[in-house]
């Protein structure tokens, strides 16, 4: 079934993604009385943020007076290893109490002290209680809220819709082409401006968060194609707990809240085990220590029959555990008949977040690509080499609001819009191309790609294993041509899935690029054969496409430097201070 028939939609702005982020950015243009609509390709209800379960940043300081906006910087500047963007982390510090107050207030519903203030929880690598939540299903309740607010402004949202490529003439951006995936039929979607809110790309590794068919890193696809630069690309978090078994349920994401409500880190010789990493934080130090050290126990031979380590609440009481990990308590309940109340958890390392991501201009989420922002996890800069748990539902709310005032801006001193039959023509043949009969199956290629990208860019990577990875994902790359892509009236999920493939090759590679390039460990890159972190590797790595060859080149970009000293932030303890002279100077 060959196509160039399409609708046509037109806004002043189009959201691609239907998440925390993408809502957020949607209800802002719509409150500036703008035209503006959303796409998503799951249903709106079940986009990737429901996953962010544990809470949600802002230094309020309602249990720790001593906490502030400056010290949540220090935290997230000092913790990402030098590397993010300082003005993208002042800012969700600064503007996090704003909106996280914001939300509540239309409904999210955030656990209350006595005194009415926000009630605090401790996450990973954070010197204060910081973290606000909902019990542990913080991004379903925000989630929620935003549906809500999202009805009540009437703002349009297109289930089902898959975006293939983003219309551009002369480096402008004016819209989008989009097939149903259940009816297969085209949208051409025409907008002065369009904000890409479509997650990352950790779905691409065989262990992972993400459920399948999403976070295939569709919106770097885009991006690229268009003309934008990637940034840390290489810096992919792997979260320290993913559930074990059953086999569909490999890499499921045990929230981190477990860990700060208490949970302790068992290895199979009964022993609390992160006294050996981190004396001072043990389970609750930052994400890559924590991961990097149940990855050894397991690797070492002190880990479970499974392959995994322990996770223990059990000393807490049921009642605590139902009240403050209710939703934890019914997973492994339902999936695995565990009452945790009365036995330890097995979890192991998964992939769970992309902290690199489309380069954009930290105060406005512009790209270099006229009319084009980014926000959420498809945007590169505020995380660095590490990203502390509770900081992307902050992000998504404060960036989503700021790429929509962004695009509000951009809409309204628009005198004339660039339109281009060429650009619409383009994207037809770019889908036609791939509907024929061949001798490959897309969804075996996955795996394969996802296998591949576990052994050669896992926790810990190698020069070595990077080009074994490389070369492999390469080859797949040749089988594109020769997929067997049918579709109908009733169904094209192959053609969803041939583009989702498309990304994540995409994705892999840049990230394998970037890894090669960074000749170190820092963060979440961890590299057996430069196992330092080294000063003179202080740059941020980008990946851009070559429009003629289609081919992903690396470069490196000279650091984003503090404009002032940290000291002039806080007080720094001994440990910061430790920290710093360590890995900045």
């Amino acid at each position: 079934m060959i196509l160039n028939n399409h609708l046509t939609q037109i806004s002043n702005v189009l959201v691609i993604g239907c998440g925390g982020a993408g809502l957020r950015s949607a209800i802002e243009v719509k409150k500036a009385g703008l035209d503006v609509s959303i796409l998503g390709k799951r249903p709106r209800s079940d986009a990737h943020t429901v996953l962010a379960a544990g809470g949600i940043n802002a230094a309020f300081g309602n249990l720790d007076t001593e906490d502030s906006w400056q010290q949540h910087f220090v935290d997230t500047y000092l913790e990402g290893y030098g590397i993010g963007n300082p003005s993208k982390i002042e800012i969700m510090a600064k503007e996090a109490p704003f909106l996280v107050t914001e939300i509540d207030k239309w409904g999210a519903n955030f656990a209350k002290l006595e005194d009415g203030n926000f009630n605090q929880r401790y996450f990973g690598a954070h010197k204060y209680r910081r973290t606000c939540f909902s019990g542990d299903y913080t991004g379903l309740s925000i989630l929620k809220t935003l549906l809500k607010k999202v009805d009540d402004l009437k703002i349009p949202i297109y289930d089902s819709e898959y975006v293939t490529e983003l219309l551009i003439k002369k480096d402008i951006c004016f819209g989008a082409m989009s097939f149903n995936t259940c009816t297969a039929e085209r949208t051409i979607h025409l907008a002065d401006a369009v904000i890409i809110c479509t997650g990352g790309h950790t779905r691409i590794w065989k262990k992972s968060s993400s459920r399948k068919n999403e976070n295939t890193g569709d919106g770097y696809y885009l991006a690229l194609n268009a003309g934008c630069k990637l940034v840390d690309m290489e810096m992919v978090q792997f979260h320290p707990s993913g559930m074990l078994f059953p086999e569909e349920f490999e890499g499921t994401l045990v929230t981190e809240a477990v860990r700060g409500e208490g949970g302790k880190l068992i290895n199979n010789k009964g022993e609390r085990f992160m006294i050996n990493y981190d004396n001072e934080r043990m389970e609750l130090s930052t994400r890559d220590k924590v991961a990097l050290a149940n990855y050894n126990e397991i690797k070492e031979g002190r880990g479970t029959k499974r392959g995994g380590v322990y996770l223990d609440i059990s000393h807490k009481s049921k009642d605590f555990i139902i009240e403050k990990l209710p939703s934890i308590y019914k997973q492994f309940l339902e999936i695995q008949m565990l009452d945790i109340s009365k036995s330890p958890m097995e979890v192991a390392p998964t992939a769970h977040y992309s902290m690199g991501g489309i380069l954009v201009d930290p105060n406005n989420l512009s790209t270099s690509v006229k009319g084009l922002f980014a926000a959420g996890e498809v945007a590169g800069g505020l995380h660095g080499a590490n990203r502390l748990g509770g900081n992307s539902l902050a992000e998504i709310l404060v960036f989503g609001k700021r790429a929509g005032l962004a695009s509000i801006d951009y809409s309204k001193k628009l005198n004339q819009q660039e339109r281009s039959s060429k650009a619409i023509n383009s994207a037809h043949e770019n889908i036609n191309k791939f509907i024929k009969n061949g001798t490959e199956l897309v969804r075996p290629l996955h795996y394969e790609l996802r296998q591949i990208m576990w052994e050669n860019c896992g926790v810990i990577k190698s020069k070595d294993l990077l080009n074994i990875g490389l070369d492999k994902i390469r080859f797949i790359k040749t089988k594109l041509k020769d997929i067997d892509i049918r579709i109908n009236e009733h169904s094209c999920e192959d053609l969803a899935l041939i583009f989702d493939l498309q990304s994540s090759l995409i994705s892999a590679e840049a990230t394998i690029l970037s890894a090669l390039e960074r000749n170190e460990s820092r963060g979440a890159h961890q590299r057996s054969d430069f196992q330092r972190t080294d000063p003179k590797c202080e740059f941020n790595c980008l990946i851009q496409m070559d429009q003629t060859s289609q081919k992903l080149k690396v470069s490196k970009s000279t650091l984003k430097k503090l404009n002032k000293p940290l000291q002039n932030f806080v007080n720094i303890s001994s440990r910061e201070e430790n920290f710093k002279n360590k890995l900045l100077e």
